[in-house]
Order: structure tokens, then C-alpha cells, then sequence
């Protein structure tokens, strides 16, 4: 059997004190109720939430457990389960083959003596097989024990929330305990995107002309490959440095000094010419050769050809057609967007802090989506030592690779996290509920029942924020789904069992 690391949590409560009453209802009912005992506990795999009757020796106790899934929180559909509550060496079990209903298993269970026990599931699925287990369970030997117990135990009534397993399960939910970790000093600016050197070429013109896109389609965005012809630059029609003129001419004195180096060969053959009029026609071929190759491998009778150099799209194109160009100019630039680099400035107050960068979040503004540095394989490639040409902020430049998560040309924000030996007490901003620049969070009562508290909070790094007090570090929050248990609250005041099958 797979063994797992296990934390659990106990709580026992009467029912009723966990549920709204009507105002009405005579205090000598609840004197009568048949008390209830809750277990939470946790593996690295499943959550188990259980309310269960009294253990009584000799009777029978329901125990109602709903099994969910980590680390999404969404209900067990399937598996056997057991469920043994072991006291004094003694085991009660039952075995179901599968949930009662989705997500909720229902033990009915009848211990044998009475003491501290432990109540353990085993679960068997196609995963494998694994248990979660409650440490601590006391089963007496009488009603009145139990009553008595139960009433020691104090459930948080005021500014509670109730939002049920079923509700939670239906929608992107979770929970988890506060982190404490180092947390240095971030600082929060934007950065440009663009594209990483190396990864973006300009293709200038390199003679003078008329560019011609006729029958390219050059787009921006457009992909290219390594090789393809992009557009033309034709001299035709120029009076001066006419590109087809002087292709033309380079093509007649190479064909030319090509037929006089091979008569000259032919009639050396016969010692008819000298070894030196032979190198002279030699040098002219070759000099012709080398001339005309060069014109022939950028050129052809229309004009200069533009060819991308590299495999990748269309970034900008600088020319229309029918402009005239001259060489050096500009034509189109083409890039890869393997890398993208991600310049941010920030200001000079923070300079003594740059030295200590060592990672970074990046936040898109338009969706609020947040990425890690490591998580798009990025690195920190340099920081200013001063301030930039015409302003009066350092320039911090980082690279990631392009996984399409951003644009060349937009805008995001940029946290920069920089080292600390000092640690805190942080939790994921998804946990965080602002109210009138007040910050509150959904603390864990039970699986079922939450109460809105008040946090106070330092510095976020985008993904996370230092809560400076409200929270303990024991206690569990919902970090997924925080908004939608408030909304609970707002609709109304719910039985925490709605919906449970006893």
C-alpha cells in the first residue's frame, strides 16, 4: 500500500451550532439534538471532510464523508473505500465499492469499545491505493459523554459563511495554509517587449533603385523562410548608377574575359603565346568573374533581389512600392521571436536595491495573467549602471522565451524581486478580497464553513502578497474561489448540509 504524508485537522460540534435557526426556535430543542462530531483531514492527495454521529459503544454511527481531490478540489467520482475506526487495539470497518453519491461516501459503523481511537480510509482506485487518515477520535460510553464533549467544543458563529463541498465542487476552488519564505523587496514597473538581438534582422538596400513588391505580397506578420525573395530594387530608367546597366556590363566583360582566358589556354598549348600574356587574361577572367558573381548573386537583369536571411515573419516593412531607395536604406526587417526582451526602467531611489535582483513576475494588464521568470525559461541579462540617454531611469533588461504568452511592441507590468534573508508570512493575491482599500480573506472554520477576516498587508510581487498580520500560520484560506464564498454570504444564510445524503 502507497503511504502518503499526512496532516489532519479535528473538530466536533453540535449540529445545530453550525447551522441557522429560526429565531423562533425554544432553547430546550437544542438540549435534546443528537450531537455531531466534524473530521478534516489531508493527504498529499485527497482532502476528507466528515461529519459523523456520535461514537457510542454498542450503536451504530453514520459517518457522511466527502472525498475530494487534490490539488483541484473536485469531488472523488470513484474508488473503494474502507473506513476503520480503530480504538484499544479493537477495529470496526465497512467497505463500500463506491461513493454513496459524487464525492460522498456513507459508513455506517458501530464501535466496540470505548476510548481515543483513530479513524482511517483506505481508498483502492485505478491510481493506486492510499489512505487518509484522522488521528484522534473518541468514542464513549455513553450519550451524556457525548453531549458533554460536544458542548466544550466552540464553533465562530459571527461573520461565518457557509459554502458547502457540493457548492465548491461545482466551481474553481481551493484552499491551503499561508507560506512563510524570504521575501525581499520588490519593485513594481513596466518593460517593453521586444524582439531579443539575434533574433531580428534589418534588411538594408544595397544599391540605389526603385523597390518593386509586384507579385510578393511582403505583409507584416507574413512568415518567411530562410532564402525566399521578398522584393525587388530595380535601376531601370535611372540615368545615374543604373543597377541593370551595370549588371549588363559586368556579364559582357566576364563572358569576355572568359573566351579570351580559354584561347589564350589553347594557344599556350603550342607555345604560341607567352606564360605572361597567359597570366594577364587569367587575372582579367577572374577579376571579371568575381565582379559579375557578385552582381549575379544579388542581382539579376530586373534589379537587386531582397531575400530574408533567416526563417521567421515579417516584423516591420520600412518601403512602399515604387520608392526610391538608396543603398543602406532600410527595407524590411524580419524576426525569429525565439527570445523576446523585456526593457524596464525603473527609478533612481531604487538603485541600492538593483544589485539584489534575482527573479521577476510579469503581469499583462489587459487579462491579468502572471508569469514567473523561471516559468518562461527567462534570465536577468543586464542592469544599468546609469541612467538612460534622455531621461533619468536605469534600464533593467531580461529575456524569456517566446511561448506566444506576449507581443513585440506591448506593454506589461514587471515586479522585480530582489534577495532577502528575512522571511514572511505570504499568501497568493487569488486569496485576497479588497473592500474599500481593505483587505480581507475566507479563513478555513471547516471545509464547509468560513469566516471573513480582516489582513493586514505589505508588499506584493504580483503572484504573492506579505500579510504583516490576521492570519495564523495553522490556518488554511481559500486562495481560488474567495469571491464566490463571499457571494455566498451575500445570497444568504444556507444549511451547511443541503443536499447531503444521510
Amino acid at each position: 500500500m502507497k503511504f502518503l504524508i499526512f496532516i489532519a485537522a479535528f473538530a466536533l460540534a453540535i449540529s445545530s451550532c453550525n447551522r441557522p435557526q429560526p429565531a423562533t426556535q425554544d432553547e430546550h430543542d437544542h438540549e435534546h439534538e443528537e450531537p455531531k462530531f466534524q473530521y478534516t483531514a489531508y493527504s498529499e492527495n485527497f482532502e476528507i471532510f466528515a461529519e459523523a454521529d456520535a461514537f457510542v459503544v454498542g450503536e451504530t454511527a453514520n459517518v457522511l464523508s466527502h472525498f475530494s481531490r487534490l490539488p483541484n478540489f473536485k469531488a472523488l467520482e470513484s474508488g473503494k473505500m474502507t473506513a476503520v475506526l480503530s480504538v484499544n487495539g479493537k477495529e470496526s470497518r465497512q467497505t463500500l465499492e463506491a461513493p454513496t453519491r459524487k464525492g460522498i461516501y456513507s459508513f455506517d459503523i458501530a464501535p466496540e469499545t470505548s476510548g481515543k481511537g483513530k479513524l482511517v480510509f483506505e481508498l483502492e482506485t485505478d491510481s493506486g491505493k492510499f489512505q487518509v487518515i484522522v488521528p484522534e477520535v473518541d468514542v464513549f460510553a455513553e450519550h451524556e459523554q457525548a453531549h458533554e464533549a460536544a458542548g466544550q467544543m466552540v464553533t465562530p458563529k459571527t461573520n461565518t459563511i457557509v459554502f458547502t463541498k457540493e457548492q465548491s465542487w461545482k466551481v474553481d476552488f481551493a484552499t491551503g495554509a499561508p507560506t512563510v519564505e524570504p521575501f525581499g523587496q520588490v519593485i513594481k514597473t513596466t518593460a517593453q517587449v521586444q524582439p531579443a538581438q539575434g533574433d531580428e534582422v534589418v534588411v538594408s538596400a544595397k544599391t540605389n533603385g526603385i523597390v518593386n513588391l509586384s507579385g510578393n505580397s511582403i505583409l507584416v506578420g507574413q512568415n518567411v523562410s530562410r532564402g525566399q525573395t521578398l522584393l525587388t530594387i530595380s535601376g531601370g530608367g535611372l540615368a545615374d548608377n543604373n543597377v541593370a546597366v551595370r549588371y549588363a556590363e559586368a556579364q559582357n566583360n566576364y563572358e569576355k574575359a572568359k573566351a579570351d582566358f580559354e584561347r589564350m589556354q589553347e594557344l599556350a598549348k603550342d607555345k604560341i603565346v607567352s606564360e605572361k600574356d597567359l597570366l594577364n587574361a587569367k587575372n582579367l577572367f577572374q577579376n571579371a568573374k568575381a565582379v559579375y558573381d557578385n552582381l549575379n548573386s544579388n542581382f539579376s537583369s530586373s534589379g537587386q533581389k531582397i531575400s530574408s536571411p533567416l526563417t521567421g515573419y515579417v516584423r516591420q516593412l520600412f518601403v512602399q512600392n515604387g520608392q526610391y531607395v538608396e543603398a543602406g536604406h532600410p527595407m524590411v526587417s524580419i524576426a525569429q521571436n525565439k527570445n523576446l526582451l523585456l526593457v524596464a526602467e525603473v527609478q533612481q531611489k531604487y538603485s541600492p536595491a538593483l544589485r539584489n535582483i534575482q527573479s521577476a513576475v510579469f503581469r499583462k494588464g489587459q487579462t491579468g495573467e502572471t508569469f514567473l521568470l523561471e516559468e518562461l525559461k527567462g534570465k536577468i541579462l543586464s542592469v544599468g549602471q546609469n541612467t538612460g540617454t534622455g531621461n533619468f531611469l536605469i534600464p533593467v533588461n531580461l529575456q524569456v522565451e517566446n511561448s506566444g504568452t506576449f507581443i513585440p511592441g506591448e506593454f506589461v507590468e514587471v515586479y522585480l524581486k530582489t534577495i532577502s534573508s528575512e522571511k514572511a508570512t505570504t499568501l497568493p493575491n487569488s486569496a485576497l478580497l479588497e473592500e474599500q482599500g481593505m483587505f480581507f480573506v475566507m479563513v478555513q472554520v471547516t471545509p464547509e464553513l468560513f469566516e471573513k477576516r480582516e489582513v493586514k498587508t505589505g508588499a506584493t510581487d504580483g503572484m504573492k502578497t506579505e500579510i504583516i498580520s490576521g492570519i495564523r500560520e495553522n490556518e488554511r484560506v481559500v486562495t481560488q474561489g474567495a469571491i464566490l464564498v463571499k457571494l455566498a454570504q451575500a445570497s444568504g444564510a444556507l444549511d451547511p448540509h443541503a443536499g447531503h445524503v444521510h
